[in-house]
């Protein structure tokens, strides 16, 4: 497994460390691969946002449909 190094805001690390307390985790390097994976699958589903893929979606409603309400 490839080992690597990163630099996250202080929130993020709390939050980890709150999951790690909370037991959804069993350390921070279990939280930090899990969530990384999660993001990844998630990001490759849905792909980049991107707003020139898909001109006038916001005149359509919050997901593109008229049947939706923003306000």
């Amino acid at each position: 497994m490839a080992k690597v190094e990163i630099t996250i805001p202080e929130q993020l690390e709390m939050q980890i460390a709150r999951m790690v307390e909370e037991g959804e985790f069993l350390n921070r390097q279990e939280a930090v691969e899990e969530l990384l994976s999660t993001g990844m699958r998630a990001y490759q589903t849905s792909g980049p946002m991107d707003d020139e893929d898909e001109p006038g979606l916001e005149d359509d409603g919050m997901m593109g449909h008229d049947d939706e309400y923003v306000f």
